[in-house]
């Protein structure tokens, strides 16, 4: 009888009890140091507790290309590449850092989170919560109690003929350029979308020296607040309704001119310009929560996809909380700051009460209730992807990674690369329309079909342009359609920097096995001793030979 027979069973490839080794510790994490992440590291340094703040800026410039976290449309000025001058220029955009640094608490700039790894029944081999974190050279990771997350909002892409030029880009990413780093490369600049989020950046950007040549929007009217448009029409832009891009014209340096036309295709006007600026929506940043395991919903005065938080900010899992705009995006909370740092207060409040460290703190002011949608969200979403993305001239690309079509996701045709083709009878594909007879259509099934969202982008540009065509090939209403899941690294990671992370000795003793090598033929538990990548030499034998 074999003697591993008579021996309990143990599998020493299994990562039990081989935790990675967690480089640095913290009681509270906070992500983001915006309004709201600054907020909560003042008032969670009143406690007494360690406090480690990271924010992802200055990004990198390489990362920018990527189009990550914004939509960057490489507008960047050459400025962007001094990290010294970008850290200055953030110092300078916000002073309240200064305030941070005297309270003790560690603040971490240039360092992204890009994974939230909750210790529980499905990583029972971690003995804490942990996250991983990526500066400019070093990846690692840091374990914690409580998270709080305040990484802000996106900006809904929006695909035409041309919305791959450089120039084209999110009104959010313009933003954060011109007024944290004070390197926006725009002079004239066409605004697609006109709710209140969209003209307010617009209206920021025209006190910085960018004109405004135009607002462009599908709808009968203009959405947002009839100040703020007047505001862009005395200053000289266009307020034009029933209209999108159907071509953004340019060279290699980027856009030169759009065209718009009316839906009927009738009417069209040209706009010279150097600028899009996508503002069709301002969508929280939620993918740190979402992939943790956080409970989301669909709520519209929120701007759509958000985690549920309670009147303290804590979210379904107990040792995570969500302030700021990732919490919840609307026109009141965009003009006013003080929203923003009152959420980051209370959640570090719920962050010291669950420490029990928050005797003596006085009791933080109550939630404010956003305003009530001004339009439907979900419908005009839709109406907007029906109106310039369905039928839009030339094809573009919805998922620019990966090159696939409006056409090819509502019909979920496979990846060009497998020479697929509409006759080939040796393929059974169906529609979305076929899809949604079992129920809404879900985006990661499309992914997995189409490719569409698997790019490097990891979806920022066209996940919410994949769910608006689901929507409309399936005839479900946007809410209906499931959000499409986020993993980590929710930041681009090269894999040279994820090989920085130091594994347990004994894990690396059993690599081989791990990684198809020659004893993936060997039961785990006839494998000889010998056999040890960590600790053979190059020509020796190994136990399967």
């Amino acid at each position: 009888m074999d003697k591993a027979l008579n021996t309990p069973f143990y599998d020493p490839a299994s990562v039990a009890g081989k935790a990675p080794p967690i480089a640095d510790a913290t009681d509270l994490l906070i992500v983001g140091a915006g309004p709201a992440g600054i907020a909560a590291a003042l008032e969670a340094a009143q406690g007494g507790i360690r406090v480690t703040l990271v924010d992802e800026n200055p990004v990198p410039l390489e990362t920018m290309g990527e189009d990550v976290p914004l939509h960057f449309g490489n507008r960047m000025d050459a400025a962007v590449g001094n990290t010294n001058a970008m850290l200055q220029a953030i110092l300078e955009a916000r002073p309240e850092l200064g305030d941070v640094l005297e309270a003790g608490v560690d603040v971490k700039l240039g360092t992204a989170c890009w994974g939230l790894f909750p210790h529980g029944p499905a990583r029972a081999w971690m003995d804490t919560h942990a996250a991983g974190l990526a500066d400019a050279s070093h990846t690692s990771l840091i374990g914690f109690r409580q998270v709080i997350v305040a990484s802000g909002r996106r900006d809904m892409g929006l695909a035409f003929d041309g919305w791959q030029r450089p120039g084209v880009m999110g009104a959010s990413a313009a933003w954060r350029l011109a007024v944290l780093y004070g390197a926006l490369d725009a002079r004239r600049a066409v605004l697609v979308g006109s709710d209140t989020d969209a003209l307010n950046v617009a209206v920021e950007l025209m006190s910085r020296g960018v004109q405004i040549v135009a607002v462009i929007e599908q709808g009968d009217a203009i959405l947002g607040d009839a100040t703020l448009a007047a505001q862009l029409d005395a200053g000289g832009a266009r307020l034009l309704t029933r209209h999108v891009i159907r071509h953004a014209h340019g060279d290699a340096y980027g856009v030169t001119s759009v065209e718009t036309a009316s839906p009927d295709r009738e009417e069209t006007v040209s706009f010279e310009c150097d600028t899009v600026l996508l503002g069709v929506a301002a969508l929280p940043a939620i993918e740190l929560l979402e992939a943790a395991g956080c409970a989301t919903t669909f709520d519209a005065a929120r701007g759509g996809h958000v985690v549920r938080v309670d009147a303290m900010q804590r979210t379904s899992l107990l040792f995570a909380h969500a302030a700021g705009d990732c919490a919840g995006v609307w026109a009141t909370k965009n003009r006013d700051e003080d929203i923003a740092r009152d959420e980051g207060r209370r959640a570090a409040r719920a962050v010291l009460d669950a420490l029990g460290a928050s005797a003596g703190i006085v009791g933080t002011s109550s939630p404010v209730e956003p305003d009530a949608p001004a339009h439907d969200i979900a419908q005009s979403r839709v109406e907007w992807v029906r109106a310039s993305v369905v039928g839009a001239a030339g094809e573009p690309f919805v998922c620019q990674c990966e090159e696939v079509t409006a056409r090819e996701i509502l019909d979920v045709r496979p990846p060009r690369y497998l020479d697929w083709h509409p006759s080939d009878a040796r393929h059974d594909t169906r529609g979305v329309d076929d899809l949604a007879r079992s129920g809404p259509p879900s985006p990661d099934a499309i992914k997995r079909l189409t490719r569409a969202c698997m790019g490097p982008c990891q979806g920022r540009r066209c996940r919410e342009q994949v769910a608006a065509l689901l929507a409309i090939g399936s005839g479900c209403a946007l809410p209906q359609i499931p959000l499409a899941t986020f993993r980590a690294p929710v930041r681009p990671l090269a894999l040279r920097k994820l090989a920085q992370i130091e594994e347990a000795p004994a894990t690396g003793a059993h690599w081989d096995s791990w990684f198809g090598m020659a004893s993936q033929w060997v039961p785990f538990w006839r494998v000889d001793p010998l056999y040890r990548a960590g600790t053979r030499q190059t020509g020796e034998p190994v136990a399967s030979e």
